[in-house]
Order: C-alpha cells, then sequence, then structure tokens
C-alpha cells in the first residue's frame, strides 16, 4: 500500500480531533461531477465544494454524507466570480460525526440530521409513496424495460424467436 493512501486511512481512522480556525463543518447535498460537491454550510448556504482527487480512490461520499471544508480563499474565489468556494479536507464517518454532535464544535443547523450507520449506507432505501398500485408485484412500480439497441443477440436467440412468432400466428 502506498504511503498516501496508508496517510488517509490513517486520517479516517483518527476519533478525536479539532476544526482548525479557516474550516468548518458541512452536509453533502449533491454531486456534480469533476470532483465538485454542492455543500450546505453552517448557515444554511448552499455552494461549491472541490472533492480532492487524493481522495477519489479511497473514500466514497453521497448525498447527506458530512465533510470538513477549509474555506481560507472563498471570498477571493467569489469576488473572481469562481463558483468553487472551498476544498474538502476530510471526511467524517459514522463514530466521528457522534463524537462531534456531543461537542460544541457541531453546528446547530445539523442538530436534527441522523448519520447513516456504515451498515445501513450500501442498502437503497425503498420509497413510501402512496400512489404506487401494490397489486402488481411483478414491476414494483418501475418502468417497463426496454430492449437494449447497442447490444447484438446472438443468433440462435433471434432464430429461436421467429421461429416461436411464426409458429403462433399459424395456429
Amino acid at each position: 500500500m502506498n504511503r498516501g493512501r496508508r496517510n488517509l486511512k490513517q486520517a479516517a481512522s483518527e476519533q478525536d480531533f479539532t476544526l482548525e480556525e479557516c474550516q468548518s463543518i458541512a452536509q453533502v447535498v449533491s454531486l456534480r461531477g469533476s470532483n465538485q460537491i454542492e455543500i450546505m454550510d453552517a448557515k444554511g448556504e448552499n455552494s461549491l465544494a472541490l472533492f480532492p482527487a487524493k481522495f477519489r480512490e479511497s473514500m466514497w461520499i453521497r448525498r447527506g454524507s458530512f465533510v470538513v471544508i477549509d474555506h481560507t480563499g472563498k471570498e477571493k474565489a467569489q469576488e473572481s466570480g469562481s463558483k468553487v468556494t472551498s476544498i474538502v479536507c476530510k471526511v467524517l464517518f459514522f463514530e466521528q460525526i457522534r463524537l462531534l454532535q456531543k461537542s460544541p464544535e457541531w453546528p446547530e443547523i445539523y442538530r436534527d440530521a441522523k448519520p447513516v450507520p456504515a451498515d445501513e449506507s450500501s442498502q437503497i432505501p425503498i420509497p413510501q409513496d402512496d400512489d404506487i398500485d401494490l397489486s402488481d408485484e411483478s414491476d414494483d412500480g418501475m418502468p417497463p424495460l426496454e430492449a437494449n439497441t447497442n447490444r447484438l443477440r446472438p443468433f440462435g436467440v433471434q432464430c429461436d424467436a421467429e421461429t416461436d412468432s411464426g409458429s403462433d400466428s399459424d395456429s
């Protein structure tokens, strides 16, 4: 394992840390691509932040995750017209969030936010809509599947489909 990845894993396993003067906690609102994420800071303002490439292969984030951002050049970026105003310094994990929620450093706006444990992070939430007709369980409220036109069907499958359709019309 190379040194950079080892240092990232060690930093992720740290339970106690303090925020520096230019750092704050933010919640991920959406992922924008190109290493950019939309965040909501402690004041409730949305802005774009850069997710550095060093985190790309070792740490993943999703909507609702908490991160520590560095906003030293925020005013300068806003004056120059740049939309990216901060940089992600650290990704907070479940245990770290639980400890920070008990400390005075945790922003009031996130007091009611519930962190997602690592065990539940891989599960997909099931929407609870009353409009979905549950009588037909085969489609689970999803639109019908369409044929993939980008993939060629094997020769045997095409012949079987043509012979089956021809035999159905003859009878």
